[in-house]
């Protein structure tokens, strides 16, 4: 027989190609729900007629989302957040130099000076 002979290829047992082809649906769904995941704004495709959803937040008696105390605590954070880049970006860029407005702000540089 041609395929049982000494020099002939190695065949696959047919539960292994079963196995092979199980592993490789999983990747390709897995592969799917990655793509889904990392791409919100491609939505869902369904080819089913009877399927609906519901947005919940949106409706017209859905709770206020936010109130204006934790509005207030969320603008608060965010202008600190703000305030320490600024003071991160002077610490690591001390080329830029400081600016001000008062006039009657001054300084002495006691490190180039000739005394």
């Amino acid at each position: 027989n041609y395929f049982n002979r000494a020099s002939a290829p190695e065949t696959e047992d047919f539960e292994y190609a079963e196995e092979r082809a199980q592993a490789l649906a999983d990747a390709a769904a897995l592969k799917r729900l990655a793509v889904d995941y990392m791409h919100p704004e491609v939505g869902v495709k369904t080819t089913d007629a009877t399927l609906m959803g519901r947005n919940y937040f949106n409706r017209a008696s859905a709770p206020e989302t936010e109130d204006f105390e934790y509005a207030e605590e969320r603008a608060q954070a965010l202008a600190d957040a703000a305030a320490l880049k600024r003071l991160a970006v002077d610490y690591m860029h001390p080329e830029v130099g400081v600016k001000t407005t008062d006039a009657t702000l001054m300084g002495r540089n006691y490190f180039n000076r000739a005394s």
